[in-house]
């Protein structure tokens, strides 16, 4: 029997990252990325599932990418569990709730 030696290469690359200001999508942006039309995108703004914000119409909406992953999100739920666009409100209420509830449980335990 003979030894066989590995050999393996390494390289290393030296990436410069620049600190950037958080990304902002618009109205039509943001509907390309999460694969949704804008029309729908403006209902849901109108509905206030967004915040107070961006539901007012007389404002060009401007998202980030929180806005982004809430939005996919809700299609999620409106396509694989046939949730109607009303009923996205409360659940999204929900959402935030719990999420404003564990921030709040996380802090207390730091105590």
């Amino acid at each position: 029997m003979s030894a066989r030696k590995i050999s393996r290469k390494y390289s290393v690359a030296l990436i410069r990252v620049t600190e950037t200001g958080p990304a902002t999508y618009s109205l039509e942006a943001a509907a390309r990325l999460a694969g949704v039309r804008p029309e729908i995108l403006r209902k849901y703004c109108r509905l206030g599932l967004f915040g107070e914000a961006r539901a007012r119409p007389e404002t060009d909406p401007i998202f980030d990418d929180d806005a982004l992953y809430e939005l996919r999100r809700f299609e999620h739920y409106r396509r694989n569990y046939g949730m109607n666009r009303r009923s996205l409100r409360l659940v999204c209420n929900l959402w935030r709730e719990v999420e404003r509830l564990e921030a709040e449980l996380r802090f207390l335990r730091g105590l």
